[in-house]
């Protein structure tokens, strides 16, 4: 008979060492003090334990149950529904690719395949050196700077498969990396304290914010009842007279496409002298 896998941790998981647990214990009394209901503390609580080994483990799921008065299968039930939760160890760098449709048009399936392949590995898994986990992900919410790629939740803005395998080059090497937009990197578990609810310590973090480009803006603008200049738009590549565009870019698969800046600024006609 083949043995069902139901996808329960096993019991009883192992408890964390005494020190660790009463670091976490403090931890957790300052998260579970913002809540009139501590059971809805358990979101955080989970990012607190992952922020612990990189991954939410049994260990970390007893720990909240407990802590919570829950019992394990209803964290497990909660742990296992959402995405951010890594349920195996991750690496340090949790590269996700935007292969939702406008980025997957846009190259974003290129650059998932080139990557597995460059890394030798396949969705969700993690290079030997544990410096980067790939994964594909869904809708960043940021369609006008497609294809976008994060890491550890930070933006890598207009990439193409040349441009993504210099970024993970960069990652597993130690070299600074700088994303598009928003905070420099940190590591996935100090990631994970972060999303607990705890201090960003990176200097500026909160300043180095990013925002909406232009294309994302024009409904907003059309909201407040501001008027657009009209905007002929062309055969992506042509002038007004036919021939090719001066100054357009080059994408992975030979098609041109309009300049934009690498600082995640894109280039907007409407948008020049405001």
């Amino acid at each position: 008979m083949t043995d069902v896998q139901l996808g329960m941790p096993e019991l009883p998981a192992p408890d964390y060492p005494a020190d660790v647990r009463a670091r976490l214990a403090a931890d957790a009394e300052e998260i579970i003090a913002r809540y009139p209901d501590s059971r809805s503390a358990l979101l955080p609580l989970l990012h607190l334990v992952q922020s612990e080994e990189g991954h939410v483990t049994r260990t970390g799921m007893r720990f909240c149950a407990e802590t919570l008065g829950l019992t394990t299968a209803e964290v497990t039930a909660v742990a296992t529904f959402y995405t951010m939760y890594r349920r195996k160890p991750s690496g340090d760098y949790q590269v996700g690719v935007c292969t939702n449709t406008l980025c997957a048009v846009m190259g974003g399936d290129a650059i998932f395949e080139e990557l597995k392949q460059y890394l030798g590995v396949g969705n969700q898994e993690t290079t030997d050196d544990g410096k980067v986990t790939l994964e594909h992900i869904e809708c960043n919410a940021a369609c006008d700077f497609a294809p976008v790629v994060m890491v550890n939740w930070e933006f890598f803005d207009n990439q193409t498969p040349e441009t993504a395998k210099r970024l993970v080059d960069d990652l597993r090497a130690g070299r600074p990396v700088e994303p598009t937009r928003g905070a420099r990197l940190c590591t996935f578990k100090e990631t994970a304290r972060i999303l607990a609810g705890f201090p960003d310590p990176r200097p500026d973090a909160v300043e180095a914010t990013g925002g909406a480009g232009p294309a994302s803006l024009i409904g907003l603008k059309l909201a407040k009842g501001e008027a657009l200049p009209p905007r002929i738009v062309h055969p992506r590549g042509e002038t007004k007279g036919g021939g090719q565009a001066p100054g357009g870019d080059t994408r992975h698969d030979g098609t041109p496409q309009d300049s934009a800046p690498h600082d995640g600024t894109p280039h907007d006609e409407n948008t020049e002298g405001e």
